[in-house]
């Protein structure tokens, strides 16, 4: 399932929960559309969009974490499976866009902080960064948050880095992307390209 990766040397990996709007993401980033839609876990296996004169390849992992529907043990496959996928490529991912609900993040990642386990959000965060993959957290879905600011602190605050969240700006990007509004994130992804030498892929950013 998670062995469909085309042989290009640079990656861009976009990973978060179920219905988050990660596919709607990668429509807006490739122009192409993927399979998206309401009932979580549309997305089963990896999603790449190559190109191949750049040698590289933008991938849209399956959804983690509850899926209504699926059964206990197909959440941990899918789950071992992107673990496996990221450490396999980390030298090849450029940069890692973990992708969260800025409506309802806060409080999903407080729902499941009870000091047995780390919450999704949280673990798949430092993972990323222990793979040392340079990580941008896009908050989708802020048209509908109010107390944007507020809420973007408390999320820098849940995943260990110290508010205000404008100091973050390479690592913390909100965006809405069902209206197309990616400004924050091409600018943060720009900047781990950049650092990176690989200027020459700002035009998918």
């Amino acid at each position: 399932m998670f062995d469909t990766r085309p042989n290009c040397e640079a990656e861009v990996v976009l990973v978060g929960r179920s219905n988050v709007g990660k596919s709607t993401l990668m429509r807006e980033l490739t122009g192409h559309s993927f399979d998206t839609g309401k009932k979580p876990g549309v997305t089963r296996s990896p999603n790449h969009y190559d190109w191949s004169a750049e040698d590289f390849v933008l991938t849209d992992l399956p959804g983690f974490g509850f899926m209504s529907g699926v059964e206990g043990d197909r959440q941990e496959d899918i789950k071992t499976g992107i673990v496996h996928y990221l450490e396999d490529n980390a030298e090849k991912i450029l940069v890692a866009i973990l992708v969260v609900d800025g409506k309802s993040v806060i409080d999903i990642i407080d729902r499941h902080s009870d000091g047995e386990e780390i919450p999704y959000d949280v673990e798949m965060f430092h993972f990323l960064r222990e793979l040392d993959i340079p990580t941008v957290v896009a908050v989708n879905k802020m048209d509908k948050v109010d107390d944007r600011d507020e809420r973007l602190n408390e999320l820098c605050d849940r995943l260990g880095i110290l508010p205000p969240w404008k100091q973050w700006q390479e690592t913390i990007a909100p965006i809405t992307a069902k209206r197309g509004q990616l400004s924050a994130l091409n600018e943060a992804v720009r900047t781990h390209l950049h650092d990176q030498q690989r200027d020459d892929l700002f035009k998918f950013f």
